[in-house]
């Protein structure tokens, strides 16, 4: 099977993350469990170059990465010990203006020792919704999940995420799960969106699961009021509000980390988080940028800036190698 590197890699992540058994997981998507562990082996080991087809390789290498880059990689990663090879590689690229890829940042990591073993497992953000949006504001997602306060007892943090960017744009800490949470966390919403200030043609759906709230005549009353139409997800089936669900992981392992005794400390938490989860916290699908990023549409602009730094770099090197080979 002669699958490329980045296929191989989603396969182990989609494994890693799924909630079935390895076993079960291989099964429905088909790949023999001899292959998938001595790609396994081989990403572990040698990290995601390993996983490439073997070619003849020159015996000089003309694109490598100078000391100086390499050591200042190496106490980001200190500074930023949170960050993955992917999110160190977009955050070094911008902020230092020099192109370095994942497996690159990968590699010289796994010959410091530090790469760590994941201290939790993600579930699988989502199975594709039918209904891909386009743009942001065309769909928003919302949902509740619980949080604890000691000698509280349980909180429920309400949430409206766009399902275009992913960007948090409300959320709000509550004593219940009433319809009145979720439509108080909605006017928040359209607030921050701007969208209570102008007249657009098309206010967005909102998708939800099928919780008592949910499915209130309330909610439905104040959606139709503001014009909003309503999809829930089909019974069962988390992995529809995907987005979302990753989203309350995501939370839960950063703020989870700490013991909380006051509803204002987790409040406090919590906000911070959503300023990181939005405006510093890059995320793969949207191609390494920022919720912000795509959400105020910086996203295009930032990927062509990304694109002439990743050639300057390479010239830079290969001119480099010139030089001490002349």
């Amino acid at each position: 099977m002669r699958d490329p590197a980045s296929e191989k890699i989603e396969i182990i992540r989609l494994v890693e993350q799924s909630h079935l058994s390895v076993r079960e997981t291989l099964e429905r998507i088909g790949i023999p469990r001899p292959t998938f562990y001595r790609w396994y082996d081989l990403s572990q080991t040698g990290g995601p170059e390993a996983l490439e087809e073997r070619r003849p390789q020159p015996k000089r290498v003309c694109n490598r990465i100078p000391d100086r880059i390499r050591e200042q990689i190496i106490q980001l990663a200190l500074d930023e010990p949170e960050l993955s090879p992917r999110e160190l590689a977009g955050r070094f690229t911008g902020q230092h203006s020099y192109f370095v890829s994942e497996a690159s940042v990968y590699r010289l990591l796994k010959a410091q020792d530090l790469i760590a073993s994941p201290a939790f497992i993600v579930m699988k953000a989502s199975d594709e919704f039918k209904d891909k949006t386009t743009g942001p504001n065309q769909l928003w997602q919302t949902d509740f999940t619980y949080l604890k306060v000691i000698g509280w007892g349980w909180f429920y943090l309400s949430t409206v995420l766009d399902d275009f960017s992913r960007y948090i744009l409300a959320w709000k800490l509550c004593t219940t799960m009433k319809a009145e949470d979720v439509t108080d966390t909605l006017e928040v919403a359209l607030r921050a969106s701007g969208l209570e200030q102008v007249e657009v043609a098309h206010r967005p759906r909102l998708l939800s699961d099928n919780g008592s709230s949910d499915i209130s005549a309330d909610l439905a009353s104040w959606l139709e009021g503001k014009g909003m139409s309503h999809v829930r997800g089909a019974p069962y089936h988390p992995m529809t509000q995907g987005k979302i669900e990753r989203w309350h992981q995501t939370l839960k392992n950063r703020i989870l980390l700490e013991n909380y005794f006051l509803p204002g400390d987790l409040e406090a938490q919590i906000a911070a988080f959503v300023v990181h989860y939005n405006y510093r916290r890059s995320h793969e699908s949207p191609d390494n940028l920022t919720p912000a990023d795509v959400y105020f549409g910086r996203g295009e602009a930032i990927l062509r800036q990304r694109e002439r730094i990743k050639r300057q770099t390479i010239q830079s090197r290969r001119l480099q190698h010139q030089t001490q080979a002349a």
